[in-house]
């Protein structure tokens, strides 16, 4: 009979227990969420706290999967400009994999060029030549589809001007763009429809547009929509005005580019003639050739040939590119 007593015992108390526990977590977490409203509203350190939590969560963000790359890329901050130009080329790689594939580029080939030519003279440029593949394969991409744009922005712009003459708004109109066109230019503009459907201010919509894309044509589509909105207007006639100017600066700058074509052919040819003439000769008589590294005069030669072959080139290329 006791024993029973001392069981009915225990588990009330046991319930009971368990049922103050509850209400204090309760309100433990209620005087919480008030504590929590009251700093928010009176911006207390509180807030401070958050945001540098969210601060430091954004830097220690994986920028490579390789540890010691990824805390370098954070070093020197150089990973929002990769990705900036990795979102701009399209292509789906990241920091860490642009930076490794250059830095597997240069030792490969200059282990390798050193191995056969036991001269380190040639395999530092050549290894720093091929080392910066990547990078220049991502600046290739990066002006194709820049190009592409630029091609597309004309009919984007006289589409948009089809849907304001209809009636629609500009958000509406960026939306048919976003639907209608090809990417690269519906993409971009679906970017921008949707930040202005999350509530972003057109302007701020605008100048990220302009990041994304830094092209000429696009800041005076930009500029064009800015003062219509400041100073009022029909912006049908503004976009249209505005698609005729950018379609005759991109007919001034193909004829441009057709005037100069042999300019930059020439800058071609004499910039790659003396590489593969050497490289030529060095198959047909190695033994000759290898004067160039193994003479000290040589040495001398081969520099101060390189260095006006670089400085040659950025002259012809500076006389043939033409701001348009």
């Amino acid at each position: 009979m006791s024993l029973i007593v001392i069981m009915v015992f225990v588990g009330a108390f046991a319930v009971v227990a368990l049922l103050a526990f509850a209400f204090s977590s309760g309100a433990s977490k209620q005087s919480k969420q008030v504590y929590a409203a009251l700093d928010s509203a009176l911006a207390t350190e509180v807030e401070l706290d958050k945001s540098d939590k969210d601060v430091s969560l954004r830097k220690n963000e994986m920028i490579s999967s390789i540890p010691w790359l990824n805390r370098k890329l954070q070093q020197y901050e150089l990973a929002p400009l990769l990705h900036t130009l990795l979102y701009q080329a399209d292509l789906k790689w990241n920091a860490g994999t642009l930076v490794a594939g250059c830095v597997f580029c240069f030792a490969l080939t200059t282990y390798l060029i050193y191995l056969r030519f036991d001269s380190i003279l040639i395999a530092l440029p050549v290894g720093l030549l091929l080392g910066a593949a990547p990078f220049a394969y991502v600046l290739h991409k990066r002006s194709r589809r820049f190009d592409a744009f630029q091609q597309g922005l004309p009919e984007a712009l006289d589409l948009m001007v089809s849907a304001l003459r209809a009636g629609h708004s500009l958000i509406a109109a960026m939306g048919s763009v976003a639907r209608e066109c090809a990417d690269p230019v519906g993409c971009e503009f679906k970017a921008c429809f949707e930040e202005q459907n999350y509530g972003l201010e057109l302007k701020a919509a605008m100048d990220n547009l302009i990041k994304r894309v830094p092209l000429q044509d696009l800041r005076i589509f930009a500029t064009a929509i800015m003062i219509q909105k400041e100073s009022g207007g029909n912006l049908g006639e503004v976009l249209d005005k505005t698609s005729h100017v950018i379609r005759e600066r991109f007919r001034l700058k193909r004829q441009v580019g057709v005037h100069t074509a042999q300019g930059r052919m020439t800058g071609w040819v004499l910039t790659l003639l003396p590489v593969v003439l050497g490289t030529a000769m060095y198959f047909v008589n190695p033994k000759m050739m290898s004067l160039l590294w193994t003479n000290p005069m040589g040495v001398k030669m081969l520099w101060t040939a390189g260095g006006m072959i670089v400085v040659g080139g950025f002259i012809i290329r500076k006389i043939v590119n033409m701001d348009v």
